[in-house]
């Protein structure tokens, strides 16, 4: 248990934005740890730290008691190193409820998606400002707002500002004109001078006056909308006693004035929302829309605010004062961050317009193949969304064989959809671009992902450390993956026999040299037999092996030797104030959503492939670097972006653990199951692979196991895989296409 005088401590890191990235407790601070100042205490402690990743934005209150095996005193009695191994793998996460702490956990399960989002709602006092006004309501009155002459401010009055002005005056014109809608039209005077430059200025829901009162008696109840006075407004409907006139004026309004402006504020806040930092000014015409422009005139008050202004006694509607804000790539929906919000409607434009013109008499294949991978990755998005609830909502069962099912799939669906087609068409080029993708995917992961998580992490941090264990042991199903991957190929060159297309005599004479060109391994020679008598069963021994092994990880990892990671669960709970889990999506609904991402992921992956051939056939482009870099990455971007985020709290493990997942599965993985469907259904498919791919996988892998020695890194080291990525993929650029293609 924690000391009396530290509650006050933990109440106040609590309160602070407190990311889910883990973090490490120091030992000095239980009661029932060591009090010596010793030299290994220090290291531990500074370790602690480090490991623990953003040490003092996380919170807790339950400190886990550290068994006297693995405490600071007994590691440096058994260890004469100033730094003791058991403090460097020692990992305490923070979560507000048992599902987020599960989420966590599942982070560091070797076969585990890595999720950064949160699968729960977060308590609202554990936000920071910057977040609590992201999602604010445009109704707030701040004492000092600071200066309206903001970039962000004059971009709206280039882009909405000063034609949304121009229609309310036409508008109230038109009002004007009716007679009728005379009120209405003095209404829209005034509206267009604020939505000028509506920044400092606030719109208010006036009071009826009691004098006024006496004109609503002869009519009856009304709504917000129908009813109500006009105080310092002219009311014809008390000239005449009834309320003829206010019905007729407002019957003017909704049919004249009203649609034409909620079509503009529409125009207004789509085209907002999708700039993502300009979602203010989406608030401000949703708002106005839907409050304002259905107030009675005499009910809307506007005015301007001093910068010493005190809190207003009547309602507050509208108050901006930024127009942008670029914290909003922050913002999420329902869970859903707001470019996968964004995204979405892409993937409908996509089906759409890839069915619905399947002869391309509206636009071409090029444009439908960009629009099919773009909304790969929404879809990726989502699936990783719905298996880290799904597993975050299950026990340990559920979730491993949710993310070993779908863990793959948006990769899966591309590379069968393809084969199928190659198949059909009898193309053998699709079975290359498959071995390409498959080898792009691993290259990336293994240099892009972590070189680029650890340069941008470098930029912040001076230098990062990882669990060098856990990144072991996927360092070493890497090995033996990408060697099993590449038994086939090794096996052909050595027993296969070379054919060459076209070969030149260069000096004329028999005896001399000759120039050949399109040379490769037969393996059908003799009727096939080298093929079907050696090499088929070999793959086929390879692509049991491999996922055996891959299994064989798993209950190494996450059953035997689960102290590699040595997670605790901390919560982050305030005394008296217990955070019960409101989830964002339910097991069902996460499993609903998965399954509908899946069916528009293959709808999707089905399209790509059906409009890559135009692409293939007519880039000046090598095919290699297509496969490699676009066919390859652009689905994995996702899991990009989580990496990043890891890397910029410090936890760096987690970042190397995306890319070498990846790479694992791929290998372990999807390699056999594309072998076992070849079994199935005949493709072109065979795993022989070129001098290229092997050679730039076994180079990578090499050169990220020499990196990850250490257990630490700094943006150098980073620098470096970029930059051997970049160098792999000059040479995928200026190769020549495979032979038959």
């Amino acid at each position: 248990m924690a000391s009396e005088a530290e509650p006050g401590r933990r109440r106040r890191c609590c309160a602070q934005d407190t990311p889910d990235v883990p973090k490490v407790l120091d030992s000095r601070g239980d009661s029932d740890g060591p009090r010596r100042g010793s030299l290994c205490d220090r290291h531990c402690a500074t370790i602690y730290n480090v490991q623990g990743d953003l040490g003092d934005l996380g919170c807790h209150l339950h400190r886990p008691r550290v068994p006297p095996a693995m405490s600071t005193l007994s590691c440096c009695q058994q260890h004469s190193e100033e730094v003791c191994e058991s403090c460097v793998v020692k990992t305490t996460l923070t979560a507000e409820n048992a599902v987020e702490a599960n989420k966590l956990s599942n982070n560091y399960k070797f076969g585990f998606k890595k999720w950064k989002s949160h699968v729960t709602a977060r308590p609202w006092e554990d936000r920071s400002e910057i977040v609590k006004e992201l999602y604010s309501d445009l109704n707030i009155i701040r004492g000092s707002g600071g200066s309206t002459l903001t970039c962000g401010n004059v971009l709206y009055l280039l882009l909405f500002g000063w034609w949304l002005s121009l229609l309310y005056v036409l508008v109230a014109a038109l009002m004007f004109i009716t007679v009728m809608g005379a009120p209405y039209g003095r209404l829209c005077w005034d509206l267009a001078r604020y939505f000028l430059w509506p920044f400092g200025k606030v719109i208010q829901k006036a009071e009826v006056p009691k004098s006024h009162q006496v004109c609503e008696a002869g009519v009856g109840e009304s709504s917000a909308l129908l009813g109500g006075p006009t105080p310092r407004r002219w009311r014809p409907w008390c000239w005449a006693g009834t309320g003829y006139w206010q019905h007729a004026s407002t019957a003017v309004w909704l049919c004249l004035g009203y649609p034409v402006l909620a079509l503009a504020h529409g125009l207004v806040c789509v085209t907002a929302w999708l700039l993502i930092v300009l979602i203010p000014v989406a608030k401000l015409s949703a708002r106005a829309t839907s409050r304002v422009l259905l107030l009675p005139p005499e009910r809307v008050l506007i005015r301007r605010l001093r910068m010493t202004e005190v809190p207003l006694e009547r309602e507050v509607i509208l108050c901006c004062y930024r127009a942008a804000n670029p914290y909003y790539y922050k913002y999420a929906v329902d869970g859903i961050n707001v470019f996968a919000v964004n995204l979405l409607p892409l993937v409908l434009v996509t089906l759409v317009l890839g069915y619905v013109d399947s002869h391309n008499h509206l636009t071409g294949s090029a444009v439908k193949f960009t629009l099919a991978l773009l909304s790969i990755m929404p879809l990726s998005y989502y699936i990783g969304m719905a298996i880290a609830s799904i597993s975050a909502q299950s026990n340990f069962a559920v979730g491993a064989v949710v993310n070993a099912t779908f863990g793959s799939i948006t990769e899966l669906t591309f590379y069968i959809t393809a084969l199928i087609k190659g198949s059909r068409e009898g193309n053998r080029c699709y079975a290359e671009v498959v071995k390409s993708a498959l080898t792009g995917t691993l290259v990336g992961c293994v240099l892009f992902v972590p070189g680029l998580c650890m340069v941008i992490g470098g930029i912040r941090h001076q230098e990062q450390r990882f669990n060098s264990r856990s990144a072991g042991v996927s360092s070493a199903l890497l090995f033996l993956s990408v060697g099993g991957v590449f038994a086939p190929t090794l096996f052909s060159k050595v027993y296969g026999k070379l054919v060459c297309g076209e070969c030149h005599n260069v000096t004329q004479n028999p005896l001399g040299h000759y120039l050949c060109h399109n040379c490769h391994f037969d393996l059908m020679d003799n009727n096939g037999t080298l093929y079907y008598s050696h090499v088929q069963p070999l793959v086929y021994t390879v692509s049991l092996l491999l996922p055996a092994a891959y299994l064989i990880g798993l209950c190494f990892t996450l059953k035997t030797h689960t102290h590699i990671y040595d997670i605790h669960i901390s919560d982050c709970h305030m005394p008296g104030h217990h955070h019960s889990a409101v989830v964002h999506w339910s097991r069902w609904r996460a499993l609903v959503i998965l399954l509908l991402s899946t069916f528009c992921m293959s709808a999707c992956a089905d399209l790509a492939t059906e409009h890559i051939s135009p692409i293939l056939t007519n880039s000046t482009i090598s095919q290699y670097f297509i496969s490699v870099t676009v066919l390859a990455m652009v689905p994995e971007l996702p899991e990009i972006v989580n990496g990043i985020q890891f890397a910029l709290q410090n936890n760096l493990s987690l970042s190397i653990e995306i890319g070498n997942c990846i790479a694992v599965q791929v290998c372990m993985l999807q390699i056999p199951i594309l072998v076992l469907f070849t079994i199935f259904y005949p493709t072109n498919f065979t795993l022989v692979f070129s001098d290229l791919h092997v050679y730039a996988s076994m180079f990578s892998v090499v050169l990220m196991n020499y990196i990850f020695m250490d257990g630490k890194c700094d943006y150098f080291q980073g620098t470096v895989l970029v930059m051997v990525y970049f160098i792999l993929l000059a040479v995928y650029f200026f190769a020549p296409s495979p032979s038959g293609c």
